[in-house]
């Protein structure tokens, strides 16, 4: 592991947790060059799946790329990295929890959608409009109209 401010390579592990919700090993390490600390995350990369595109296109599952889309939905919004980072997890477990080892990518961006309706109505309303596609006004006030409905049961 290099260090982030020097790019040493000589570093210390000076704590270590297990973060369940997150599946993932959190190491807090020190530089034995310049002495700073920082942070790392390990987990079990999701190998083996693939994404079939709305095009009949296979793609390598990237774990990275779905936290992008959801960093953006979510921005400047009072959602911490760390709920980010849970609802990535989360998304992962159901993934790995189905028999398939390939997911069409309306299933992934459904799965994604319910995430983000129970983390925050806005990033779910902005992941939506570009998920589905809306068109105008008319898409959205029938989303909200939606979600009014879910909220009031």
């Amino acid at each position: 592991m290099k260090c982030p401010y020097c790019l040493n390579s000589r570093t210390k592990v000076v704590d270590k947790r297990n973060l369940d919700e997150l599946d993932a090993i959190r190491r807090r390490r020190e530089c034995m060059s310049c002495g700073r600390r920082f942070t790392s995350y390990e987990r079990i990369e999701l190998t083996g799946f693939a994404i079939i595109k709305k095009d009949g296109r296979r793609e390598s599952y990237n774990r990275g790329k779905l936290t992008s889309g959801l960093i953006k939905a979510c921005e400047k919004r009072p959602i911490s990295r760390e709920q980010i980072e849970k609802c990535v997890a989360a998304i992962e477990a159901e993934l790995k929890s189905c028999e398939e080892k390939e997911f069409p990518s309306h299933a992934v961006g459904e799965i994604v959608m319910d995430k983000l309706r129970e983390l925050d109505k806005v990033a779910y309303i902005r992941f939506a409009s570009v998920y589905r596609e809306f068109a105008d006004l008319r898409s959205f006030e029938k989303e909200l109209t939606v979600l009014k409905k879910q909220a009031g049961s």
